[in-house]
Parts: C-alpha cells; sequence; structure tokens
C-alpha cells in the first residue's frame, strides 16, 4: 500500500512516526510524509494533544483528512493515533465516525528498521518515554506514563547506525532528559550516556533538548564542556522564574536555585547557548509576578526563547484553579516577553559579526545556503544566511562561515 504519515506536536512524535514507517516499510509499503499527499491508500496522523493550540491543530487536521477521503470517494483508510487519542478516544470516535481506527500512543513501538523524516543530516535520539514528574499544567504524565529509559548501549548502537546512514547531527531528547537512567540504573545517567554518545558514536554533533532545572547532573555539564562534537548548547524549559509560581507549578526549584543553575551553566560552559521556554498566565500570576519574569528575561539574556500562554488541561493539579487570566491578557504578556527577547536577540547576534563560525547547511533557498552554528537547534532557533560561491555544496556539509550582518532571528555570512 501507499501509506501518508502526518506527524503533529514535538520531535518525540517525529520518532514515533519514524519507527512506524519503518515497520511498514519493512512490510513491503511505500511510505512518505507529506501533509499535501493526496493519492495514498492509507493515511495515519500523529496527534498532539499537550495543549489547547495543538489540539485545535490536530482536531482540524483530522477533519481536513475526512474531507480529503469524502472526495475520494472514502477510498482511503483513515487512522489517527497518538497523545490526542489517548486522552479522548471515546470522545473523538463518537463525533468523527468517518474515522476508521483510533490508536493510543501504544499504537508507536520502537523499531530496528527506523525512517528518518528529518532531512537525512540529523536526526532525533529518544533515550526514555514518559515522564515521572509531577509539574500541575502538564498532562503527558498522563497521556505517556513513567519514565522509562533505554539502555545505553541500545542508545549507542541506535546512533552508531544513524551515523553510518548519513546523519551528522544526533538531537537527544525524551520528556526530561536529566531524568535519565533513574528507573533503570538507579542513578542519573545523562552524563554516562553523553560520553559514550561522544567517544562511540562519531557523530560530529551532538545536541542536548528537554532538559529539567531540578537536579540538573553536574556531570552532564562536565560533558559538554569536555566533547567537542557536543554542542555548547542547552534546551531547559524554565516556565517561570516567581517562587510562589514555581511551587504551585510543583517545579522542584525556585527562584534561587534556577539562577544558582543558570551561573553554574555559565561559569563551566562559557560559550553555551542557553534557550527556555516560559509559561504566562499561569492561575495566580498577577501583574507583579509577569513583570518579575520580565525582569529576569532581561537580566538573564536567554540565546534562545519561547513562550507560551498557560492552558488548562483536565486531569492536571493546576485544572482545580481555574483559569482567571483572560486570554487577552495571555496573549499580551506572551507578546511582550517576545518583544522583550526579540531585541536580546538581535542585540546578541549583532555581536556575532565580523566573527566565523563552522556551520551545518540544512537547505538551499534560490541563492542562498540555509545553515545553522552549534548554538541553534533545527526548526526552532536561528539560521544563516549563505551566499553560494561554490556549487559543490550540499545540504549535510559543514561550512565555515564569516557573519556579516545580523536580524533578529537570522544572521548573514560569506563562506570563508
Amino acid at each position: 500500500m501507499k501509506i501518508n504519515i502526518i506527524t503533529l506536536g514535538c520531535s518525540k512524535n517525529t520518532v514515533d512516526s519514524e519507527n512506524l514507517a519503518g515497520q511498514l516499510t519493512a512490510q513491503g509499503h511505500s511510505v512518505y510524509f507529506d501533509c499535501q499527499r493526496n493519492d495514498c491508500d492509507t493515511v495515519i496522523i500523529n496527534t498532539c494533544g499537550f495543549i489547547g493550540d495543538a489540539k485545535e491543530e490536530s482536531i482540524n487536521t483530522i477533519l481536513g483528512q475526512i474531507a480529503a477521503k469524502q472526495r475520494r470517494h472514502n477510498k482511503t483508510r483513515l487512522i489517527v493515533c497518538g497523545c490526542l487519542v489517548e486522552r479522548y478516544k471515546d470522545e473523538l470516535a463518537k463525533e468523527m465516525p468517518e474515522v476508521d481506527e483510533w490508536h493510543g500512543v501504544d499504537f508507536f513501538k520502537s523499531s530496528l528498521h527506523r525512517t528518518i523524516s528529518t532531512p537525512k543530516h540529523y536526526a532525533y535520539l529518544k533515550i526514555a518515554e514518559g515522564c515521572d514528574r509531577s509539574c500541575s499544567y502538564c498532562a503527558i504524565p498522563l497521556i505517556r506514563g513513567a519514565h522509562k529509559s533505554r539502555p545505553i548501549d541500545e542508545l549507542v548502537q541506535e546512533a552508531k547506525q544513524l551515523v553510518a546512514n548519513g546523519v551528522k547531527e544526533l538531537i537527544v531528547i525524551s520528556q526530561d532528559t536529566t531524568f535519565y537512567g533513574l528507573d533503570l540504573y538507579h542513578r542519573r545517567a545523562l552524563g554516562e550516556l553523553l560520553e559514550r554518545l561522544a567517544t562511540e558514536s562519531g557523530a560530529p554533533w551532538i545536541r542536548l533538548h528537554y532538559t529539567y532545572p531540578a537536579s540538573f547532573p553536574d556531570d552532564a555539564i562536565d560533558a559538554i564542556a569536555r566533547h567537542p562534537n557536543i554542542c555548547n548548547y542547552i534546551d531547559i524549559p524554565l516556565q517561570h522564574i516567581n517562587s510562589r509560581i514555581l511551587n504551585s507549578m510543583q517545579r522542584g526549584i525556585d527562584r534561587e536555585g534556577t539562577l544558582r543553575l543558570l551561573e553554574r551553566f555559565r561559569a563551566k560552559l562559557p560559550k553555551v547557548a542557553i534557550r527556555t521556554t516560559l509559561i504566562v498566565g499561569y492561575p495566580g500570576e498577577t501583574e507583579a509576578d509577569f513583570e518579575e519574569l520580565k525582569q529576569f528575561v532581561a537580566e538573564a539574556r536567554f540565546d534562545r526563547m519561547g513562550c507560551f500562554a498557560y492552558s488548562p488541561e483536565e486531569g492536571t493539579p493546576a485544572y482545580r484553579l481555574g483559569d482567571p487570566v483572560s486570554d487577552e491578557e495571555k496573549q499580551r504578556r506572551v507578546s511582550e516577553l517576545m518583544a522583550l527577547q526579540e531585541s536580546i536577540s538581535l542585540e546578541k547576534n549583532r555581536q556575532r559579526i565580523g566573527k566565523t563560525y563552522r556551520c551545518l547547511v540544512d537547505r538551499r533557498e534560490g541563492e542562498y545556503l540555509v545553515a545553522r552554528t552549534e548554538y541553534d537547534s533545527p526548526e526552532v532557533d536561528d539560521e544563516v544566511l549563505v551566499r553560494q560561491t561554490r556549487a559543490a555544496i550540499r545540504p549535510g556539509d559543514f561550512i565555515d562561515v564569516c557573519i556579516t550582518d545580523a536580524l533578529e532571528n537570522d544572521l548573514v555570512g560569506e563562506m570563508v
């Protein structure tokens, strides 16, 4: 059969879809990752159910594929699976009987035959499933269950295989990468894993995502400092800085602990790029709390930052707190915080003018190569636009680039 897989949500979902695609390909099917394709025998939608906007996107995608199925006189089999279905299967099945099959997250299994859907020079390495945290606003433990680490040997073997297939950048992910190993080895083993990936995988770049601020393992910081093929990059969703809000969020860390952690990062990793995400409009967040958060962003000067409006999720502890901050106020706070971050990003990018960086080429766009420094992750961070002067350069190649201009979210440069 010709099967099209549409993946919504985070990079963890991307890996799930890639494992599924590998299994289907091994069975002889032709598998595609193309939202626009309309000639397949089966369409599989891997949904996201994390926050309100993600759920809305999932619903709209399902409705769109139902309409496409009807235009093909119901000749397409439509399967919907993943996080949204795990939470709302019965309600969804009742409202959308046109869908042929509904499956939760158990639909996905790890596979020795994984089909990469990202550009072939980078891939996500999912080191664990589920989450043992109890963040008050988050439904992930309800959807994905308890944290389950994958063995180090298995991960190293997968990493070697990915590199052998042309992957230049491994992006380490899970719901909480800093929790890695506690269930399997009864100790935090992220540092050990990074050490072995750095020395055994052969990957030129290894990047760390989805870390958690409470009890951040020092040996992971040491591994980044020790190995040049581990990018000077930490993705760490801090969510807030006010201690009362953090306590209500059940984050296991307060303002002082957060500030000390950032100091540790910058003391041990002077060149580190820190990416974070924040939540505004959490129940009980006053205007004074928001101003404290803005001041924190102004002083912390993150290299990259995202911001989300709080979304009440059924079944979470925070859901009982109601949703007192209006949607309009939430959006105002998001806009103010992101405008502040854009000014910081522009200033930091301007400081890069005249400096030369090793960059990984992602793609071509017209007369430009689009590349990234080690301080930027694909899809979410800045890019470097490089006027192409050598026809032999291809996506996946490393090039040295001198930065000549800077924008809020992009750099412009020339090959050295």
